[in-house]
């Protein structure tokens, strides 16, 4: 009996440790991924005075919960909205959508490599 309850210690141990390792590794992705599309948006955001293109930016990481992590990406224009979506009389002229669609599957695959990294050993 005693082996068996040291055997689930131990594998407790290593699935915190797995989590610790996936969680750093995330962190590194989720940053990289957030300033790719951050300048990625700037790249093809339409420049009228450049204060769009100027205010997109990130906010540091959020930790969520104990496994949830957060990152905003957009600009601070009060008019970024209606430049991306479009009004009843401007057609919409994307430039986060894009860049977002752009870096989405490479974040997607990054994460589960670190998946396969953490899981497989």
């Amino acid at each position: 009996m005693a082996q068996q309850i040291s055997s689930l210690e131990f594998l407790s141990a290593e699935m915190k440790a797995a989590g610790q390792k996936a969680i750093a590794l995330a962190k590194v992705v989720l940053k990289k991924t957030a300033i790719d599309i951050e300048r990625n948006a700037k790249a093809i955001a339409p420049v009228d005075t450049g204060n769009l293109k100027n205010s997109i930016g990130h906010s540091d990481m959020r930790l969520l919960s104990e496994t949830n992590l957060a990152i905003e990406i957009g600009p601070t224009a009060n008019y970024g909205q209606y430049v991306e979506l479009g009004t009843s009389t401007q057609a919409p002229q994307a430039y986060m959508g894009p860049s977002l669609d752009r870096f989405g599957a490479p974040f997607e695959q990054a994460m589960a490599q670190i998946g396969a990294e953490v899981l497989g050993g």
